[in-house]
């Protein structure tokens, strides 16, 4: 393997942490129209944990609560305001990732607002070891994971081919197969919100955390990282307008 990229939420730090502040601001402003805050919270984390990526989550919980005349449009800008100041990843993944990006070039491939996961990784203090980051939103929903062109972009910033890459993330459906799609391996975490989820036959490996996974490839990497002066970090290089 010459190079290795990553998933973000729920990979390398839990998405619930950062969760937990974006509710507690959604709370806070819908107390502005006369909505109890703590009912709010409940519900939130009650129709959050039925899945955080299947829509409506602040209308539902507003309907939980009976706050049928709240307009929602506040309530979703105060959740895309919410920055956090810093975010802790797994436990492993700080070490980890700088023991692998000594000797291979690394990416992060996210699905998700560009800002708002720009702030995740700023609060994680975790921009350095990657030499290529690809928002998926960047170039339009209908790209996300599984879609295999944020994985082929990273790859192309990385000048790695797809045989050559390994993808590490959390959700077999997403990560898994978007990886394979680009013609990568992928090694499944078993990490976060989708933990219980069963495993992609496709998948080279499915352990329990990113320290294992990185552990694992260790006799597999082949060569020295390319040169910070001729990688991209981010999705504003030519030919990257989405």
């Amino acid at each position: 393997m010459s190079a290795v990229c990553f998933d973000l939420d729920d990979t390398l730090f839990p998405q619930a942490a950062w969760l937990d502040g974006a509710w507690a601001a959604v709370a806070r402003r819908a107390a502005d129209d006369g909505v109890d805050p703590s009912a709010l919270r409940a519900a939130l984390d009650n129709v959050a944990a039925r899945g955080s990526d299947r829509g409506r989550i602040i209308d539902r919980a507003l309907e939980r609560v009976g706050a049928h005349d709240v307009a929602v449009a506040p309530l979703v800008e105060a959740f895309r305001a919410h920055r956090a100041e810093t975010l802790e990843p797994y436990p492993g993944v700080r070490s980890a990732l700088a023991e692998l990006a000594a000797r291979v070039p690394l990416g992060l491939v996210s699905d998700g607002d560009p800002t708002l996961q720009q702030g995740k990784l700023a609060a994680l203090a975790l921009e350095a070891p990657f030499r290529a980051v690809v928002w998926s939103d960047e170039h339009g929903r209908g790209h996300r994971k599984p879609d295999p062109l944020p994985f082929r972009l990273a790859l192309e910033r990385l000048g790695c081919q797809p045989d050559e890459a390994v993808f590490i993330g959390d959700r077999p459906e997403k990560d898994v197969a978007g990886a394979c799609a680009a013609g990568m391996r992928a090694i499944r975490v078993r990490t976060g919100e989708w933990e219980r989820e069963p495993d992609d036959d496709r998948a080279w490996a499915s352990v329990a955390t990113v320290a294992d996974a990185c552990a694992l490839l260790r006799p597999a990497l082949v060569r020295q990282p390319v040169s910070t002066s001729t990688s991209t970090r981010n999705s504003n290089s030519p030919g990257a307008n989405r």
